[in-house]
């Protein structure tokens, strides 16, 4: 049955072929090396240096905005350069960072700076590798089978998330506290050498104009993934919506944490159970996501899945202590995990297509940056809110501010 002039073989994925294997393959080692190792870093922190709350905190917000604001330049740094070798020195730097953790560690030198300095490095790397990736994707596949492909790495991602976190905390329990950093660290060396084996010549981007001031991006250029995306009446109402839906979300993430783990009193594991259970909603929202655009178009999914998504967190207002608490914190984050799972793949075709090659590294990049600010912002200043009035009040406001953003969704096919 042909569906839009594709067939069901190309609907399956089976014709992406051998390159998009490698680099499906090198995306999903290291993403469960990343799952493995989550929270690693505040673990080390708090069991290995013995530092408090504030310190914690400050090395999450440091990694993030920090990281973020390294990674300005290397957009544009990105854009005219071959993307696989890119993300290979990505992987290469994470892994080396990375590394420096369990080395001081056993030499009985490890400090609170060095933590920091190794989250910097590896949330600019992230950046980086990312919007080498999206445009690397861009250049290995024709635009019928880029949904095909994102809706597997959204499958991959949540696949990883159900199972890793588990993994990584009874690895940290029999092995030590730097096991997952160490494993983190090998599944980018697996990673890089992944995109590697993709094999096939990459063509070195060119130039329009032969830049004056050599390899180095100009001023105006750090600028350019942004004023691209705002300039575009299509993609700047795309990039706010998912910026402030995903600061949003995650600037409520400690206070239901300080709610559920002290007000309502759930011990450690279900609250862990709470929120990983129900990311087996993003691996049936991933599958959905193709026949659902097949029957009902691009536009018409991402805008209908972009609304559903924002309708859970209020639900989170009416968490209490107990198994129905918990059953209710399960539901609300199946819903709104299972509606991610659905859009996140149309959205991230949407954004593909509609960028130009040449521009398509920049934007991402500067996409990412600014999702990483506005969460670092918006969590702290939550954390305030919370403070003035009560977490609860403040994890209200945030669902209701949240049902908004479905009006910044594009309206228009482009």
């Amino acid at each position: 049955m042909a569906v839009g002039g594709e067939t069901d073989d190309r609907l399956s994925g089976a014709s992406l072929g051998v390159p998009f294997r490698w680099l499906w393959g090198a995306y999903t080692t290291s993403l469960f090396g990343t799952w493995l190792a989550f929270d690693s870093f505040p673990l080390i922190a708090v069991l290995v240096l013995h530092v408090g709350p504030a310190q914690v905190s400050l090395l999450a917000a440091a990694g993030l905005a920090v990281g973020a604001v390294v990674a300005v330049p290397l957009g544009p740094w990105v854009e005219f350069r071959r993307k696989r070798q890119v993300m290979v020195a990505m992987d290469l730097v994470r892994c080396g960072a990375l590394l420096t953790v369990p080395a001081a560690y056993a030499l009985g030198a490890l400090s609170f700076g060095q933590l920091v300095m190794v989250a910097v490095i590896v949330a600019a790397a992230d950046i980086t590798f990312t919007a080498a990736g999206g445009a690397c994707l861009k250049g290995l596949l024709p635009p019928s089978q880029l949904l095909v492909a994102n809706a597997r790495f959204e499958s991959t991602m949540w696949t990883a998330s159900v199972v890793g976190p588990p993994l990584g905390g009874a690895a940290v329990g029999l092995l030590g506290p730097v096991t997952t950093v160490v494993a983190n660290a090998v599944s980018f060396l697996l990673s890089a050498a992944g995109i590697r084996a993709m094999g096939g010549q990459e063509p070195r981007p060119v130039r329009e104009k032969a830049r004056a001031g050599g390899g180095r991006p100009r001023a105006g250029e750090l600028v350019d993934g942004w004023r691209f995306i705002l300039a575009d009446p299509v993609l700047r109402p795309l990039f706010l919506n998912t910026v402030l839906v995903s600061g949003l979300i995650m600037a409520t993430a400690p206070l239901v944490a300080v709610l559920m783990l002290g007000r309502f009193g759930f011990a450690p594991w279900q609250y862990a159970l709470a929120f990983s259970v129900p990311c087996v909603g993003g691996l049936v929202g991933s599958r959905l996501s193709r026949p659902l655009v097949a029957r009902y178009g691009q536009r018409g999914v991402m805008l209908t899945a972009g609304t559903l998504r924002v309708c859970w967190p209020v639900g989170m207002v009416f968490v209490h202590g107990g198994t129905t608490g918990l059953v209710l914190v399960m539901g609300v984050q199946f819903g709104l995990i299972t509606s991610m799972g659905v859009f996140n793949p149309v959205y991230a075709t949407y954004r593909l297509q509609h960028t130009p090659a040449d521009r398509l590294a920049r934007t991402l990049s500067a996409w990412s940056v600014s999702s990483k600010l506005t969460v670092a912002a918006l969590t702290a200043l939550w954390g305030l809110l919370a403070a003035l009035t009560t977490p609860l009040t403040a994890v209200g406001a945030a669902g209701v501010l949240i049902l908004a953003t479905p009006l910044l969704l594009p309206r228009t096919e482009g």
